[in-house]
């Protein structure tokens, strides 16, 4: 069990039947009444957040998640496999639960699986990943306006803008965090 005054950031708990990741937490404590601590928390389950208060001590138990280095295999259309390298077990898990990560993913890539008690929460893609530029449209000489942009579409289909200069075959560094365009390897 851990208390709600033992709070750290990354954490996790289960609470109300749902395992949450805090992402940020505050000790309040009032001038009057009792203290209390007011967090935010990532649902592991459904992706969604929340802010919740706590009172001060209040007990729950930790999740321990587990995390698993794996190989992105194959996407067949509703599933997609992973294999661990360590002892080659393959895993399914379906492509509606990664909707976001697919866009990142190729073949071969190593990323973290998120385990809980046997369940498999989702895939932790890393924070930034290098594809290859399938079609976008030529740049226009002389179109130089500050900051100028135009969309390209990557190997996995996902579609982000780019400066003006990238052409067709280039590769790009993409940040999995917001999904956009970081600079060319």
């Amino acid at each position: 069990m851990v208390s709600s005054n033992d709070f750290k950031t990354g954490m996790t708990i289960e609470y109300q039947g749902n395992i949450y990741q805090i992402l940020e937490f505050q000790h309040v404590k009032p001038g009057k009444g009792q203290a209390f601590v007011r967090s935010r928390l990532k649902n592991l389950r459904t992706g969604s957040i929340i802010d919740y208060t706590f009172n001060s001590d209040e007990k729950m138990p930790r999740a321990i998640i587990e995390k698993k280095k794996m190989q992105y295999l194959y996407d067949d259309g509703n599933l997609m496999a992973f294999m661990d390298m360590e002892t080659y077990v393959q895993i399914d898990i379906p492509s509606d639960n990664l909707a976001y990560e697919k866009n990142f993913l190729i073949e071969g890539e190593s990323v973290t699986v998120i385990e809980y008690q046997g369940e498999i929460l989702g895939v932790q893609v890393p924070e930034k990943v290098v594809l290859e530029v399938v079609e976008t449209a030529p740049g226009v000489k002389g179109n130089t306006a500050a900051n100028a942009t135009k969309d390209a579409v990557v190997e996995t289909g996902y579609h982000v803008n780019v400066p003006l200069f990238v052409n067709v075959g280039d590769k790009i560094i993409i940040s999995t965090a917001d999904g956009k365009y970081n600079s060319r390897a």
